[in-house]
């Protein structure tokens, strides 16, 4: 399995028929990394997916067994609301993360298990996040959504947002 070796470049890769994984290098310290993946205040800034699109919805309650939700809308309305809720599995700050990641703002559906580990060397940060499909056809169908570039544009983002505040 190949890894990302510079800033800027997110590597996409099938490590099974049920897991996607996604490896990141940020110019930015552990600590700050797993702040702008946990606390409200910084997602709002960079997990947005294409521009236009705004996070309407953040609520984290970060611990084991505690839950997030959270909703985005398209800034000019033109586009369909959406959102995911879960619970988390796992929390080691600064460097593991699980939770379980399911459709919609409410109610019960088809789950995803995804973790974050997060490993710093010489200032940067390396994320590594693994999603975990129920199913092959589980994991094409939301992979056909474009689920691979909103996450590298939002990484992209993260990246501007972390250097103006560096």
């Amino acid at each position: 399995m190949s890894a990302a070796t510079e800033t800027g470049q997110s590597i996409f890769e099938f490590a099974s028929d049920t897991e996607v994984v996604m490896t990141r290098i940020i110019d930015a310290p552990v600590e700050l990394v797993f702040d702008a993946h946990t606390q409200p205040e910084h997602l709002k800034k960079w997990l947005l997916g294409p521009d236009g699109w705004s996070m309407n919805v953040c609520h984290i309650d970060l611990r084991v067994g505690g839950g997030y939700r959270r909703g985005w809308s398209s800034d000019d309305g033109s586009q369909e609301s959406f959102g995911f809720h879960g619970v988390f599995q796992e929390v080691d700050r600064p460097y593991r993360l699980v939770h379980t990641e399911m459709w919609g703002l409410e109610g019960d559906g088809p789950s995803v298990l995804c973790s974050y580990d997060f490993s710093e060397q010489s200032g940067r940060t390396t994320v590594t996040s693994t999603m975990r499909f129920e199913s092959k056809e589980q994991r094409d169908q939301i992979l056909a959504t474009g689920m691979n570039d909103g996450i590298a544009v939002s990484y992209d983002r993260l990246d501007s947002v972390l250097a103006a505040a560096g």
